[in-house]
């Protein structure tokens, strides 16, 4: 067969791949299969003090009710267009309640936490179950829970939500449900119902199931954390010096406290810095305290309270504290894990 002929039936043959809906490897393999992650997402940083006026802003104008359910920000990676996504697996925003609003009660199969930076006075009701939320605490909301707030006092609050929105959009596993219109509890416990029960370090209540694979334990108090942070340090019991960290757990089963999403907090030393790492799998990182910079991939942030900023997958990190810098993290480490497409590397 003569070179034109094999052009012919060459172009002939990728016609008729085209028309069965085919694509062959050899012309896409360097797309399908490359040699690291070429995530979407890009580093990014959101400033707290850009954030916060433009949430009291919405709070001013923008009801809370159903329909729109929650007066809810989200970051929005300039990487990926159309899409409100941090990353390609994780939603970030923050969440602003006025004084004595209620947003309703719903559930949905994504998984979500509240982590607050500054205020308190609002309630979540996870599943009747009034929780406070207050400055440094990690709330929990699993996985198909109802849940609502409600903020008792007279001045506003804002916090960061995240939630595993962008992967359950992939995975085509969506479900949403509202919840009764009438407010669930408007208790204001000191101590939730679930604290009482699994808050106590070490100690398995002996004949309690929880309801799902995420975490029974819907709060994670500041209070605790602060001193295991401290106590780290004291110790000098660091991977890196000057570095401490702490994961929030299940009690249940000691693994991640939410089944898709890894929740932690860090604290550097005035000076310290993190090892210089990268992993695939992205995260975000809110700074808790203090002021430093971040080195993502080849971006540099100086960060201080209430910032965040967006780590791709198999993008380099690296956090300096100029101050003791706390700063809480969370990441889709989890679902790398469970796949066996989990990797780390010190860069």
């Amino acid at each position: 067969m003569t070179s034109t002929a094999v052009d012919q039936e060459l172009a002939r043959l990728y016609a008729d791949f085209e028309a069965a809906h085919m694509t062959p490897l050899w012309t896409q393999r360097e797309d399908l299969m490359t040699e690291s992650p070429r995530p979407k997402a890009v580093p990014a940083l959101w400033r707290w003090s850009t954030l916060y006026p433009l949430a009291e802003r919405a709070g001013e104008l923008v009801p809370v009710g159903r329909g729109g359910e929650r007066r809810a920000i989200a970051l929005r990676n300039p990487a990926i267009p159309g899409d409100p996504y941090a990353t390609p697996t994780l939603w970030a925003a923050i969440q602003y309640l006025g004084p004595r609003e209620v947003a309703p009660s719903h559930r949905h199969s994504q998984t979500a936490f509240r982590f607050v930076v500054e205020g308190e006075g609002v309630w979540t009701n996870v599943e009747g179950d009034a929780v406070a939320m207050r400055r440094g605490d990690l709330l929990l909301t699993p996985s198909w829970h109802f849940h609502e707030h409600h903020n008792t006092t007279d001045h506003p609050m804002a916090w960061i939500d995240g939630l595993d929105i962008p992967l359950v959009s992939k995975l085509d596993a969506g479900f949403f449900e509202f919840g009764p219109d009438r407010l669930g509890t408007t208790e204001t416990p000191a101590r939730s119902r679930n604290e009482r029960l699994w808050g106590h370090p070490g100690l398995r209540p002996v004949g309690a199931q929880p309801r799902s694979a995420s975490s029974p334990l819907a709060a994670y108090r500041w209070e605790h954390t602060d001193a295991a942070l401290a106590a780290q340090l004291e110790l000098d019991a660091t991977v890196t010096p000057g570095h401490a960290a702490v994961r929030f757990t299940n009690p249940a089963t000691g693994g991640d406290a939410l089944t898709t999403i890894r929740t932690e907090m860090h604290r550097l030393r005035s000076g310290h810095a993190t090892a210089a790492t990268r992993v695939v799998g992205s995260a975000v990182w809110q700074v808790f305290a203090g002021t430093g910079r971040a080195h993502v991939g080849d971006q540099t942030y100086e960060v201080a309270t209430g910032d965040l900023f967006a780590v791709p997958s198999w993008a380099p990190l690296r956090v300096e504290a100029d101050d003791q810098l706390d700063a809480f993290r969370f990441s889709d480490d989890p679902v790398y894990e469970a796949l066996g497409l989990a990797r780390r590397e010190d860069v």
